[in-house]
């Protein structure tokens, strides 16, 4: 018998690349090493000429607000009957999965993990995200084997 997080991770059958483009801010993650300390955490994707995803990570440090720590990736999806696994390279050669599990239909927000179920993020349009739209994506993450007692909600206010 396996465990249900070793199940494969479903994810959306469908996704506009260019509609996901744009600014999400991260509403909530499970703690990990490249984003401890950060707040006010953002992603930008922009469809670059070739059809990959440049990806721009950014956060404010907790400790002094004032600084702010980025990265910068690409994105692409390694195959098309599966728009919704994408992988990304923030470092070369390494390359990270990221699934889409979950997205709204208009694109407001999303439910984006790892098949390993270590990684986890809700990804939002706007800074806050309704509790119906978090529970709805507790709930789907719960389902497909993500533990949520470990997501931390993440500070967007950073106003200097």
């Amino acid at each position: 018998m396996f465990s249900l997080s070793s199940k494969d991770l479903p994810t959306v059958a469908k996704v506009d690349i260019h509609q996901y483009s744009g600014q999400w801010y991260e509403i909530a993650r499970f703690p990990n090493r490249f984003e401890r300390g950060l707040v006010c955490v953002t992603a930008n994707y922009k469809v670059k000429e070739n059809g990959k995803i440049e990806v721009i990570n950014s956060g404010h440090r907790s400790d002094n607000i004032q600084k702010i720590n980025a990265a910068k990736g690409t994105a692409w999806v390694p195959d098309d009957r599966f728009p919704g696994r994408l992988k990304v390279r923030f470092f070369w050669p390494f390359s990270g999965k990221y699934y889409i599990i979950a997205l709204d239909r208009n694109y407001q927000y999303a439910l984006v993990g790892d098949p390993s179920r270590k990684y986890l993020w809700i990804l939002s349009r706007t800074k806050i995200l309704s509790e119906d739209s978090y529970s709805k994506l507790l709930e789907i993450a719960r389902e497909n084997g993500f533990d949520t007692k470990k997501l931390i909600k993440i500070n967007q206010d950073c106003n200097p």
